[in-house]
């Protein structure tokens, strides 16, 4: 974990202007590179945006984002039905205050083995390759993994309301995860073998070390 970005939503009766989601992934992307090269990046749903896929070209970063269904692509899912077709590639463009580009919206079937998925691109995509390149989204159950393990091995349970109590919270869990994961890197790397995803060392293990560490006997 590289970053954490706190999200802050306004009400009505608030003067500040609400997060916007475009502006949260410049700041992520630009600390991200600060420590690794960034060549593709993969979002969920809910950075479907057209600032967003203008944001990520400037920083010239390939993307790989699902779409929420509108009628437009409604419309093009049903014509994709009458003319019994599973794959179709949509070209199209974006353009924003921030600038411009060309992009893609991939409508291949879904991995769920119902209807249809559309993603956005902003790589040349042909129909042919489409639902494999698409596939490459569930490269991102390592993340939905990271999210499950930081919240159920790392994170302490709290009842208070107070955001900076349960962001502390929050931000002290990422902190033992990516020390547990440097660790078992370390691990790794010290004896032959090969490099596999599983940890040698469990989280549990790791919690207890630092726990032994922190809390002095009695």
């Amino acid at each position: 974990m590289l970053a954490v970005e706190l999200i802050r939503e306004c009400s009505a009766r608030d003067r500040s202007s609400p997060n916007q989601i475009h502006r949260t992934v410049r700041r992520l992307v630009t600390r991200a590179k600060e420590h690794v090269p960034v060549e593709s990046v993969l979002c969920d749903r809910e950075f479907d945006s057209k600032r967003v896929y203008q944001t990520l070209s400037n920083f010239d970063v390939n993307y790989l984002i699902p779409k929420r269904i509108t009628s437009s692509e409604r419309e093009v899912i049903d014509q994709m039905e009458e003319d019994d077709r599973e794959v179709a590639v949509e070209s199209a463009s974006v353009h924003v205050e921030a600038g411009s580009h060309p992009m893609r919206f991939l409508y291949v079937p879904s991995t769920s083995g119902e209807g249809t998925t559309v993603f956005a691109t902003n790589l040349r995509v042909g129909p042919d390759e489409a639902e494999t390149f698409c596939q490459r989204y569930s490269r991102r159950w390592q993340i939905e993994n990271e999210y499950k393990s930081i919240k159920g091995d790392f994170l302490a349970k709290t009842s208070s309301k107070d955001y900076r109590v349960r962001l502390f919270y929050f931000v002290f869990a990422v902190l033992l995860y990516n020390i547990w994961r440097l660790t078992d890197f370390l691990l790794k790397a010290g004896v032959d073998g090969e490099m596999d995803y599983a940890p040698v060392l469990t989280a549990g293990e790791c919690v207890e070390i630092v726990a032994s560490a922190l809390i002095p006997p009695d």
